[in-house]
């Protein structure tokens, strides 16, 4: 019998990019996206399923809560995970082009932000920066986090998409390479993802929440039932991409509204 080929970079960058955007309980043969991708790239159904459970295993918030994906992890594997992480924009850009090229979707937009592949830094939100490049990114953004988070509020337990946000714990404006890195997001109800970049919650380094003293000036009990007691419970943890505790330092350094705990 002959055998299989290995994993080409373009299959390695659809089969990320689909990790890093459903859940992990999502990952099998029979869910419609990854027959649906599988076909594309010319893989069956059971051998993307197997190399997202391998890319899983790479992963330290699904090995660390005792879950565990497949042992077959390739070199190619960790080669990708660790370009993964070095630079998001470049990832999420080369991968959205594979994609494109695949499902035959080639435009001069594409070519225009292939160039751009590149020049990573240059992703920074100035009228340069074409409104394609930044859509393709907040939209991968929202399904890392949200997916990451089992579609649910870290903090309240909400699980009603339309009112969910894929939160930056630092800033878009602040850090143009972490703008697209799910490690620094959180997925917040939309009351309480305003409330975190007003700095009226924070989350400490052992993730639970912290209220600001400043929420005591609102005399209103709705607001305090939604907001302040949730001090210091602990948050709903992401089945991937664990919140980065550096991010976490920045928000209650620079934006929280009161003495870090």
């Amino acid at each position: 019998m002959q055998r299989r080929a290995g994993w080409s970079r373009e299959q390695l960058l659809i089969a990320f990019h689909l990790y890093c955007q459903m859940p992990f309980g999502k990952m099998h043969r029979g869910n419609a996206d990854i027959i649906r991708f599988a076909t594309l790239i010319g893989r069956t159904p059971s051998a993307l399923a197997m190399k997202l459970t391998n890319i899983a295993s790479l992963d330290p918030a699904i090995t660390g809560t005792g879950r565990k994906g497949l042992d077959g992890a390739s070199k190619a594997d960790q080669e990708m995970w660790d370009e993964m992480q070095k630079d998001w924009v470049h990832f999420v850009l080369e991968a959205q082009h594979a994609l494109d090229r695949l499902e035959g979707r080639a435009s001069n937009d594409n070519i225009a932000d292939a160039a751009l592949l590149t020049e990573s830094d240059n992703y920074d939100g100035e009228e340069k920066v074409v409104a394609t490049k930044v859509r393709v990114g907040q939209s991968f953004f929202r399904r890392a986090v949200l997916s990451a988070y089992e579609y649910r509020c870290c903090i309240s337990g909400l699980t009603v998409p339309q009112f969910l946000i894929a939160s930056h714990i630092v800033p878009w404006r602040t850090d143009t390479k972490n703008r697209l890195n799910p490690h620094n997001g959180l997925c917040l109800s939309v009351l309480h993802d305003r409330a975190f970049d007003s700095g009226l919650i924070s989350i400490t380094d052992d993730m639970t929440i912290q209220i600001s003293p400043k929420m005591k000036a609102y005399d209103d009990a709705f607001l305090q039932e939604s907001i302040s007691k949730f001090r210091g419970r602990p948050i709903h943890m992401p089945e991937k991409f664990l919140p980065s505790k550096d991010f976490l330092a920045f928000h209650r350094k620079t934006i929280f509204q009161g003495e870090a705990e």
